[in-house]
């Protein structure tokens, strides 16, 4: 190690705080080392478990880079994850998107996205939440672009930038594919070119070790690392902030947790869009009393990116797939083209420091089985729209008029008060309640592990796994 990386090295560790494990301390040494190499295709990879400490070691790491006024970007890939990284870092976080790509209306019409410019030369751009980035131009749906690829292209188009990604490998992996790209070194060193350096963290550190959350987390990862598929897989014995809860004590709980926690730090995570519907609608029913499709107050999930109704300086950018707002007001409903659409004013919950937007939201999406609106209905929504432009001969200007159609560009949304595991990925809610559902023992594999794993690891304080069967758990 030389001079310039040994002073790095103790300046970082200063701003830790107290005495690392030996794996954080390689950790540290490493990181010293990245920061201070030459070479300008330089990517580090951080793979920690749930309370292995690498969020603190990243506080750490921002802290010294702006003493030292480095250059630094922090991003994740939703506006609730870079929230939580904002918080726990102490700097201005962003969503990958928002920081990487710019929106233009297309010479068609409609909004096409395109890839920035790195401004930021001598800069370190640190993604957290990496396991969720996918490699494929589906992952950012009707821009035809690939996210991974456009994060390379970004970050190393300027002199000497630095890339870091943080993630948690027994997190489910992006929908549809079986491994996270963006936290496999032999994948990104073949894809990319890159010169990388990696470190696992898989130690819980001692002031966690008293967390029944964190301890039931790490035993679910390590069944999942050494492929024990086999039942019970939870330990309950003394946990007060890991409790099995039976279905009739259900209510009782959601409401003591919406009154003291409120609805933005409370979630129920289910493995189907369907039993998510069902708990949306018996909270709205039985619990908030509300028999309107909507009504001013309800926490709504977007569940489809769309780039038509921010304006360029909103703080968001566009509004994401899994960004959460509420209802505030409701100024007109109607049904048209034959769905149902509302003109209505929102907060942008994770953006505390964004104006109220006014939008129009298709409710159709609410009570869908599926993510989003199904193929079939997109298409049955285009060809309507499409009809009122017919009498206007050139195609591409009908094109251009409908991809600018305020109905035609509504909002996807959903109620945010029970959600799938994939769309509370990136965010923490103080309490969550787990519905497993109906799971089989054949069922319980890998995937089965990670998305538990991905559900316990959502909450900071406390879970509720609902009505678990006591097979799962062990001494039960």
């Amino acid at each position: 190690m030389s001079l310039f990386s040994e002073i790095t090295y103790k300046s970082i560790k200063k701003h830790f705080g107290f005495q690392p494990t030996s794996k954080q301390d390689i950790l540290i040494n490493n990181l010293a080392l990245f920061i201070d190499d030459n070479n300008d295709r330089s990517l580090f990879i951080l793979r920690g478990y749930a309370g292995t400490g690498k969020t603190t070691i990243i506080s750490a790491l921002v802290k010294y880079l702006y003493k030292e006024k480095r250059n630094f970007r922090l991003m994740a890939p939703t506006g609730r994850a870079a929230k939580v990284l904002s918080k726990y870092s102490g700097f201005r976080a962003s969503t990958v998107h928002r920081s990487i790509y710019f929106a233009r209306s297309g010479s068609s019409g409609g909004i096409i996205l395109r890839l920035q410019e790195n401004k930021f030369s001598n800069a370190i751009f640190i993604i957290d939440e990496a396991s969720m980035i996918p490699d494929d131009t589906s992952s950012i749906k009707g821009g035809g672009r690939n996210l991974l690829y456009d994060i390379m292209e970004y970050v190393y188009n300027n002199k000497n930038c630095k890339l870091i990604f943080i993630g948690d490998t027994a997190q489910l992996p992006p929908v549809g594919i079986p491994m996270s790209p963006a936290l496999d070194k032999d994948y990104l060193r073949n894809a990319f070119h890159l010169k990388i350096t990696d470190i696992e963290l898989n130690e819980v550190v001692r002031q966690d070790e008293q967390s029944g959350i964190l301890y039931n987390a790490t035993l679910l990862r390590d069944n999942i690392s050494s492929g024990n598929f086999k039942p019970p897989f939870f330990d309950l014995y003394g946990q007060k902030d890991l409790i099995n809860l039976p279905g009739v004590e259900l209510l009782d709980e959601l409401v003591s947790a919406y009154d003291f926690q409120g609805f933005d730090n409370t979630v129920i995570i289910t493995r189907s869009n369907k039993r998510a519907n069902i708990y949306n609608r018996e909270i709205r029913n039985r619990i908030l009393f509300r028999e309107e499709k909507i009504n001013a107050g309800d926490y709504l999930m977007v569940v489809k990116n769309n780039y038509f109704w921010l304006e360029d300086n909103n703080e968001a950018g566009f509004l994401a797939n899994g960004d959460i707002i509420e209802l505030m007001s409701i100024h007109k409903t109607e049904e048209l083209y034959g769905f149902n659409f509302a003109d209505v004013s929102v907060r942008l919950v994770d953006y505390p420091n964004a104006e109220e937007v006014e939008l129009k939201i298709l409710l159709d999406t609410i009570e869908v089985e599926a993510p989003s609106l199904s193929y079939e209905e997109n298409n049955k929504l285009y060809n309507a729209v499409m009809e009122d432009y017919m009498n206007i001969p050139q195609k591409a200007k009908r094109l251009k008029e409908l991809k600018e159609n305020p109905y035609f560009n509504a909002v996807q949304i959903k109620f945010a008060y029970a959600l799938t595991c994939h769309k509370t990925q990136g965010g923490q809610w103080h309490t969550v309640f787990v519905d497993q559902g109906y799971v089989t023992e054949e069922r319980m594999d890998k995937e089965y592990l990670r998305w538990m794993y991905t559900a316990l690891t959502r909450a900071t304080d406390k879970v509720f796994l609902i009505n678990f069967p006591e097979s799962l758990i062990k001494d039960a």
